[in-house]
C-alpha cells in the first residue's frame, strides 16, 4: 500500500505551517504538533485531556523528545494552536498522508475493479451547547475505511454546497462514489462524472419525479421484452440476534429516458430489506431505491449490492469511532479552528492505525496508551526532528 507523499503522519503535520508570531515561538511546532498527536493515538479525547496526558507523564516524554527547552507545552499553549491552525493546510496534507493508494490489477484484465467510496456528513454535536455549529463533510474509502477527506460546510450552507470542494481536483478515474438522498443532485452527480468517476446515488422524496419513475417500474413484473434488461440477487445473513433477506433488484429499461435530465444514469435500482428478529419474530421491511452510472456489463445486482452496502463505512466505521470510542460528540471545544482541528486529526490518527492493521480502535488506543515509545514510533516522531 502507497503511503502517499509523507511516509509519516507527523510528516504531514509539520508540513501545516505555524500560525504563530515568531516573537512568540519559544517550543517547536513539530513538538507541539507531536504531543497533540501522540495523546490522541491513546484517545485523549479534549484539549484538557491532551494537556493532562502530558503532565501525567511529564517526565517520560521529556527524557524521549528530549526538548530543547527542556520542558513541555502548556495547555493554554497547546488551546492556542489548536486554534490557531490553518484547517484548510491541515486537512490537505491529511488528505495526502492518506492517498494515493495503488490498487491491484486483476488476474483478468477483462474484469474491472471498482474501488469504492462513499461521502456523508456529520454534526459536531458537543459545540452545539455553546451555539456553535460545525459540519463536517467527508470523503472514506468502503474497503478499509480510510478518511480520503474532509471539508467543512460554510455558515448557513449545506452539504450540497460542500461536496464540489470536497470532490475538486481528484482523478475519480476507477472509482465508485456512494451518497445519501441527500447529495443526489445532478450537479455533484455531473462533477463525478466529469472527472472520471462513477457514482451509485440513493433516491428519495427530496427528488419526487425521480422517485416516481423508478418506482413505477418496480411496481409491476417486467414485460416479456424487458426480461433481459432486469436483474435480481438475494443475500441472507445471520447476526447478532437477525436474519437479514436482502434482495436487490436491477435494470436498464429506464436508461435513455432518464439520462436526458440525470447524467449517465445507466441502472435503476430497488433494495428490499428484509430484517427479522430471531428472539421474538419482529419482522421490518424496508425498500430503497438508487440509480447507477454502471451498466449491467460493469455491475450486476451482486456488485451493486456490494457497493450498496459499503457506502455505511462512513458511518459505522469513522463518525462511529470518532463519537463514541474517541468522544467526539461529547467534545465541549468549540473556539475559532479547534473543533475541525481535533476532528482532522482524529482522522489522521484512524486512518494510521488501520494501516498498521488494526481492527477494533478500542484495543488500539489501549495499546498506545500503555507505550509511550510506540506511540512516538506510531507517528514518526524522532528526537532529531524535534
Amino acid at each position: 500500500m502507497d503511503e502517499g507523499k509523507y511516509s509519516t503522519l507527523l510528516a504531514a503535520l509539520t508540513a501545516v505551517p505555524d500560525p504563530r508570531q515568531a516573537r512568540g515561538k519559544q517550543l517547536s511546532w513539530s513538538l507541539i504538533l507531536t504531543l497533540i498527536a501522540g495523546a490522541l493515538a491513546g484517545n485523549a479525547r479534549s484539549g484538557h485531556a491532551i494537556a493532562r496526558c502530558l503532565h501525567d507523564r511529564a517526565a517520560e516524554l521529556l527524557l524521549l523528545l528530549q526538548p530543547e527547552r527542556g520542558r513541555l507545552p502548556s495547555e493554554s499553549t497547546l488551546r492556542r494552536a489548536l486554534r490557531a491552525i490553518d484547517v484548510s493546510s491541515l486537512e490537505l496534507y491529511l488528505a495526502q498522508f492518506a492517498q494515493p493508494i495503488t490498487t491491484t490489477a486483476p488476474a483478468d484484465p477483462a474484469l474491472v475493479v471498482l474501488l469504492g467510496q462513499a461521502i456523508d456528513g456529520k454534526q459536531l454535536r458537543g459545540v452545539r451547547t455553546h451555539g456553535v455549529g460545525v459540519h463536517l463533510v467527508s470523503l472514506v474509502r468502503h474497503r478499509d475505511a480510510i478518511v480520503l477527506g474532509q471539508v467543512a460546510v460554510a455558515a448557513k450552507s449545506n452539504e450540497i454546497a460542500a461536496v464540489p470542494r470536497l470532490l475538486a481536483g481528484r482523478d475519480l478515474s476507477g472509482t465508485l462514489t456512494t451518497m445519501d438522498a441527500l447529495l443526489t443532485q445532478q450537479a455533484i452527480l455531473r462533477q463525478i462524472r466529469d472527472q472520471h468517476g462513477d457514482y451509485l446515488a440513493v433516491v428519495k422524496a427530496n427528488q419526487p419525479e425521480l422517485l416516481q419513475a423508478i418506482e413505477r417500474l418496480f411496481a409491476e413484473p417486467p414485460l416479456p421484452a424487458d426480461q433481459e434488461e432486469w436483474q435480481r440477487d438475494q443475500t441472507v445473513s445471520k447476526g447478532h440476534g437477525r436474519l437479514e433477506i436482502r434482495t436487490l433488484e436491477c435494470s436498464e429499461v429506464l436508461a435513455d429516458y432518464l439520462s436526458e435530465v440525470w447524467p449517465d444514469v445507466r441502472q435503476v435500482m430497488r433494495r428490499t430489506c428484509v430484517r427479522q428478529v430471531i428472539k421474538n419474530g419482529t419482522t421490518t421491511t424496508t425498500v430503497r431505491y438508487g440509480i447507477t452510472s454502471l451498466p449491467p456489463s460493469v455491475a450486476g445486482p451482486s456488485e451493486l449490492e456490494r457497493l450498496w452496502r459499503g457506502r455505511r463505512t462512513i458511518e459505522n466505521c469513522v463518525h462511529y469511532v470518532r463519537d463514541v470510542t474517541m468522544g467526539e460528540d461529547g467534545g465541549q471545544a468549540y473556539r475559532a479552528n479547534t473543533p475541525q482541528a481535533l476532528a482532522a486529526l482524529r482522522n489522521g490518527v484512524l486512518n494510521l492505525l488501520r494501516r498498521r492493521g488494526w481492527k477494533n480502535m478500542a484495543e488500539a488506543f489501549g495499546h498506545y496508551a500503555a507505550s509511550l515509545p510506540q506511540t512516538l514510533e506510531l507517528i514518526g516522531a524522532r528526537p532529531a526532528r524535534l
